[in-house]
């Protein structure tokens, strides 16, 4: 996956063949952020613009605006996957917390 990142926001990058453009959207949002560009400059600025915008729309809207991730997962998974979880924590010697950011951590970039 292609990615662009501008101030701790992260949007997945297309190329669209048919219309001969890069395009867009940022993640991890409600909110849905695009934007497009002909080549890699016009992109990175109409991200910039496109983030800086909505930046923007939130603070004369008085509202904190959403952040792609505040590093709180909650799951909700079966019992006996929670047991496995958490003696294979204990196996390595660690908390259950620490275990699952590491799996996930290589999940997500493995």
């Amino acid at each position: 996956m292609n990615t662009m990142t501008y101030k701790g926001y992260t949007a997945r990058i297309e190329f669209d063949e048919r219309d001969n453009i890069f395009i867009g959207r940022v993640l991890g949002l409600r909110s849905i952020i695009s934007f497009h560009g002909e080549t890699v400059d016009e992109l990175r600025q109409a991200m910039a613009d496109a983030i800086d915008d909505f930046l923007a729309d939130c603070e004369e809207r008085g509202v904190k605006p959403e952040k792609p991730a505040s590093g709180k997962l909650m799951l909700r998974v079966p019992p006996e996957v929670h047991g496995a979880a958490l003696m294979a924590a204990q196996a390595a010697g660690k908390s259950l917390n620490q275990w699952a950011t590491e799996v996930i951590q290589e999940a997500a970039h493995g």
